[in-house]
């Protein structure tokens, strides 16, 4: 498949994600956090699509960068304001694509499902932990002024795993459940500490960094 084609497959999901986003935000304003988790949850699958695709390191890497570059521009300007409308102050977005340009980096060429890893866990894990976490009553925690609670923390965990899970079924790597479960509940631990959606960044890259080391023994 021609590169042209390969990112115009993966710009058109980004157009989507962020259509819906937009969309929600207008026919659902009371719902401030719902078209951010859209992108925040979209943005996870363009990592292995891009595998999937065989896009080259810099070429993965530079688009990351531009996304990064576009998501600074717009957190001061507001241009889409689906993405940060928001009643916290948080570096979040920001972080998130950060990360993911750090990852491919590192990852790319030498452990692509370490780079799936960090990123699918923090999109479906962290996404669903702040979109369930609010919809379900359960009991709930202040750490450094963020809510946290059982109902969120638990999806976080529980998608982690089912999301390492996945990766190792799709690109049997040698990694077990018991080592899947304990990155997971690292990656959960991680979350708890969010302030300015500092996880966003630790999620990642700590899930990543560990997935390779194990992977690698």
């Amino acid at each position: 498949m021609g590169i042209l084609k390969s990112l115009l497959i993966l710009g058109s999901w980004i157009l989507i994600c962020i259509s819906v986003a937009i969309y929600c935000h207008k026919y659902f304003p009371k719902q401030k956090e719902l078209s951010r988790k859209i992108v925040h949850i979209g943005t996870g699958p363009i990592i292995p699509m891009a595998w999937w695709l065989d896009i080259s390191s810099e070429i993965a890497a530079i688009a990351s960068f531009f996304v990064t570059l576009c998501l600074i521009i717009n957190y001061k300007f507001r241009f889409v304001s689906a993405v940060e409308d928001i009643q916290r102050q948080s570096y979040g977005t920001i972080a998130y694509a950060s990360s993911i340009t750090i990852l491919i980096i590192l990852f790319w060429n030498s452990n692509p499902s370490a780079v799936c890893a960090g990123v699918l866990v923090m999109a479906f894990g962290d996404g669903l932990a702040g979109l369930l976490g609010r919809q379900i009553k359960s009991s709930n925690w202040q750490i450094l002024g963020q809510t946290k609670s059982i109902a969120g923390t638990l999806t976080m965990l529980g998608m982690g795993t089912l999301m390492l899970f996945l990766i190792t079924l799709n690109n049997f790597v040698n990694i077990n459940l018991v080592q899947i479960i304990s990155i997971s509940i690292l990656a959960t631990v991680l979350e708890q500490i969010s302030v300015m959606g500092i996880d966003n960044l630790s999620v990642p890259l700590v899930t990543a960094f560990a997935w390779n080391w194990i992977t690698k023994i």
